[in-house]
This record gives C-alpha cells, sequence and structure tokens, in this order.
C-alpha cells in the first residue's frame, strides 16, 4: 500500500519527504498514520529499486560571495519517479485481484488515484470490494440474529450501528458502480460521485 501511494503521488510532482507524508495523510484520510520511521525505509528501497531518484543539494556547491552564512540545516531531499517507477505504478493500477478490494484502507487509497485507472478496472475494484462488504453484512447479520438474545442493551446497539455503517458502505459502493456503468455506455456526460460514507474520506486523486 505505501510503495503504491508513494509512486501515485510522485507520479504527479517530485516532493521532498515532509510534504510526502503531509500528502500521504491527506490520501490515507486518517485511516493510518505514517511515521517517518516507516516512510524513509521505504523510499529507500524503492530508490535502491530504481523506482525513484533523489535530487540532493551539493553542500559542497560554491555560494555567491553575498550569500547569508549557512545555518547548518541540511536541505531537502527532493524524492522524484522514474521511468522504472511510472511502469511499476501504472502494473500496480491494473491490478483488479482481492488485494485491491479485500483490506478497506488498501481499496480508499486505489480509490484516490482513480483517476490514473481504466473505468473496465476501475469497475471490477467497485464490483469486488461491493461483493467483500455484502459477505460482512451477511455475517454480521447472521451474528446478530444468534446472539441477540444473549447480549445486553449496549452491545447489541454496538452491532447494529457497524451493521448501519456496512449498510451505507454497501449502498455507496452500489452508486459508484452505477455511475461508472452509465458512463461507460455514455447515458451521462459528466455524473457526480456519491458522497463517501461516515468513516471513509478518501478523496480521488
Amino acid at each position: 500500500m505505501l510503495e503504491f501511494a508513494i509512486l501515485g503521488l510522485l507520479h504527479r510532482s517530485p516532493m521532498h519527504g515532509y510534504e510526502l507524508r503531509k500528502q500521504l495523510a491527506e490520501v490515507l484520510g486518517g485511516m493510518r498514520s505514517i511515521s517517518y520511521g516507516s516512510l524513509y525505509p521505504a523510499l529507500k528501497r524503492m530508490r535502491a529499486a530504481g523506482l525513484i531518484s533523489t535530487d540532493e543539494p551539493d553542500p559542497h556547491a560554491l555560494l555567491p560571495a553575498d550569500a547569508p552564512p549557512l545555518t547548518g540545516r541540511r536541505g531537502k531531499v527532493v524524492y522524484t519517479i522514474t521511468a522504472e517507477g511510472k511502469e511499476r505504478f501504472h502494473e500496480l493500477v491494473g491490478q483488479t485481484g482481492p488485494e485491491a478490494y479485500d483490506d478497506g484502507g488498501l481499496f480508499g487509497v486505489r480509490l484516490a488515484f482513480f483517476r490514473h485507472t481504466a473505468s473496465d478496472v476501475r469497475l471490477r475494484i467497485l464490483e469486488g470490494r461491493r461483493r467483500t462488504v455484502e459477505q460482512q453484512r451477511e455475517g454480521l447479520r447472521s451474528s446478530l440474529a444468534r446472539t441477540r438474545e444473549r447480549l445486553d442493551h449496549y452491545t447489541l446497539e454496538l452491532q447494529r450501528h457497524g451493521l448501519e455503517s456496512v449498510d451505507r458502505e454497501v449502498r455507496w459502493l452500489s452508486e459508484l458502480i452505477d455511475t461508472e456503468r452509465r458512463e461507460a455506455s455514455g447515458t451521462s456526460g459528466a455524473a457526480a460521485l456519491p458522497d463517501p460514507p461516515d468513516g471513509d474520506r478518501s478523496n480521488p486523486a
């Protein structure tokens, strides 16, 4: 997930580490916090794999005579996606297997970069996510039916709240799927995307 998100962000423009971490937090929508301890090792691995390159300030570069004295602060390293990185990103964008939608967090990241994804791929991912959530819903309904009489009021309300949240996600996914199908058939020129259900505020990039 982290590699995919980093490549997607650098596909837009080069960034230094602080800006990249900030943008990752926005893409993930608060679902997962990315620490520098996770980010920089990932960047190091991706650089070693040739997916990204760095533009580091030259500490020995000659400065103009009237330049202010150095403060000792290290210049920012700028990360840029390479041709190999773009190829890897488009490979990941094209994946439609369970890894693209079974995990809600990864699905949110995939959704954030849907503009780079082909229409038929978007549709398969959305339909796969809906099947996954529908299965979760059936499991919650079965569990609630079996244990209803043994649950106290608060636990029962908690389970009902979870079921309502899943219901909202199924409805939201169905609206997204309907929009994709209308646009694919050419019956709608610029259909508006439905608002995401509460708790999922990933913004498509």
